[in-house]
């Protein structure tokens, strides 16, 4: 059995996937505090319509003038709902951002804070735990779901 076959499991994938690499953007950081001219960076956040966009029938389509995805079923079916947008994405809504200066700059150009980015890879952790405890416990279920009845 395939997990990436089901929208809950990839999307899981994709959230670990960033978090995994926003830890080690973050640790980059934290290992040139003291580099002159460096600047930190950071990843773009993990965005729900990226996601959504990954998922099998991908983004949303136009047919006939009703929006629809053929991944979520979501459909705009009349005027007066509020229109389906297409987003698109890079892979799991990560891209690195240059140049971010966070609150102080040292006179050799070194804008690395070290408390704030303490404070960002822990919540990175955070998140990441989080994550993980998720995908287990979906697991867990779909597991109890396949056993055989009174086993």
């Amino acid at each position: 059995m395939n997990l990436d076959a089901i929208p809950l499991f990839a999307m899981l994938k994709g959230r670990l996937g960033y978090l995994g690499d926003r830890e080690k953007v973050l640790s980059e950081n934290i290992a040139n505090a003291s580099t002159p001219g460096y600047a930190p960076r950071d990843l773009k956040a993990f965005g729900f319509q990226a996601a959504m966009d990954q998922q099998p029938g991908g983004p949303t389509v136009m047919a006939n003038g009703v929006a629809s995805t053929a991944a979520t079923g979501m459909t705009q079916t009349q005027a007066q709902h509020m229109p389906m947008v297409s987003r698109r994405s890079s892979a799991h809504g990560a891209k690195v951002l240059n140049g971010q200066n966070d609150s102080e700059t040292t006179l050799d150009g070194n804008a690395v804070v070290l408390e704030e980015q303490m404070v960002k890879m822990t919540e990175a952790r955070m998140d990441y735990d989080a994550a993980i405890t998720f995908y287990q416990r979906s697991l867990g279920l779909l597991r109890t779901a396949a056993k055989a009845p009174g086993k």
